[in-house]
């Protein structure tokens, strides 16, 4: 998805405020939902223990910051967090640098799927959700950053922390015609361990491992574990369980996870050339050399190296790194 240049909720002028407006009216009804949103979701929910920030001028998105992270237990002023993701030149945040203060601070940020389905989804387990709307015309945006706190399904409101105006009650059709105007984007900031509860696979994978990029594998191991667990099937979580493991120094449990991984996607050469090197290492010389020898009938830049393994009965070496889709041969 394209970056976007946010501002604060200020209007442009007048004449647009009242083109805005005049296309808004009569889009106020809740977009349809699954009927397994609705029949497992609560008619209504209100997390009234997520903190308000005030939003000055062009700073929609520190304040939207400063409400998450301090719902999840890091408390953090709006003028600390101005400088980290504001962008003078663009009067506001985009995306990437908010994904990344939250990844600094401690958590992981999960974008969500852009459907109000995920959005009650989320709301309901108790995750506030960032959300990006454009509050004026597709050709002269109005960027705004707000946070879902709330909803009821009966009276057909969502609630929100928006601008200066705390728990501000919004008809859903309405938000949701100036969200559909960011892709519908959004996000969760969840700490390690903790997932979406609306859905999890391959994107998720690439979001643990740009976090364990910033904070390291021991702190991103709660989250692959979750992950992996969640998603046993999915190769790339169990790959990157088992790389976390092993740089934890618990090698059984690396085996694990990357005979997991191999089982689940056959293909991963990285999964048995790095159970290979695991096993070797726990003195696993046949089992090992079963591994090398799976590795090494995959095409790919690793076959060179799991035949050389196989063939000169290498001593026990580091894994194969790269959690997500960035796998590397030391």
């Amino acid at each position: 998805m394209r970056d976007r240049s946010i501002g604060s909720a200020r209007w442009p002028g007048a004449l647009l405020l009242l083109a805005a407006v005049f296309l808004l009216g009569g889009c106020a009804t809740m977009p349809p939902l699954s009927e397994a949103t609705r029949a497992s979701v609560p008619q209504s929910v209100a997390l009234d223990d997520v903190p308000f920030r005030g939003q000055r001028q062009y700073q929609c998105g520190p304040a939207t910051l400063a409400m998450m992270l301090d719902h999840a237990g890091r408390r953090v002023a709006v003028d600390e967090l101005i400088p980290q993701v504001f962008l003078p030149g663009r009067e506001g945040s985009v995306q990437p640098e908010m994904l990344a203060a939250v990844r600094r601070h401690g958590l992981i940020p999960f974008v969500i799927p852009g459907s109000m389905d995920a959005l009650l989804q989320e709301t309901a387990a108790g995750h506030p959700v960032a959300v990006l709307q454009n509050l004026s015309l597709p050709w002269w945006p109005a960027w705004h950053y707000a946070v879902v706190v709330g909803y009821d399904l009966e009276r057909e409101a969502l609630v929100l922390h928006s601008g200066e105006t705390p728990f501000r009650e919004v008809e859903p059709g309405r938000f949701d015609a100036t969200w559909a105007r960011s892709d519908r984007w959004a996000f969760v900031a969840l700490p390690p361990g903790e997932l979406p509860a609306s859905s999890v696979g391959r994107p998720e994978v690439q979001t643990v491992a740009a976090f364990e990029e910033v904070q390291g594998g021991k702190a991103a191991l709660p989250a692959w574990r979750a992950l992996a667990g969640r998603r046993p099937d999915l190769a790339m979580a169990q790959f990157g369980l088992g790389n976390a493991l092993a740089g934890e120094g618990d090698r059984h449990g690396a085996a694990v996870a990357f005979r997991r991984a191999a089982d689940a996607q056959p293909s991963l050469a990285a999964a048995w050339l790095n159970l290979g090197l695991v096993l070797r290492s726990l003195g696993e010389t046949a089992e090992a050399a079963e591994a090398f020898e799976r590795a090494a009938g995959i095409p790919g830049p690793l076959r060179d190296r799991a035949q050389s393994l196989l063939e000169a009965g290498l001593s026990p070496a580091a894994p194969v790194g790269g959690n997500g889709n960035r796998g590397r041969s030391p």
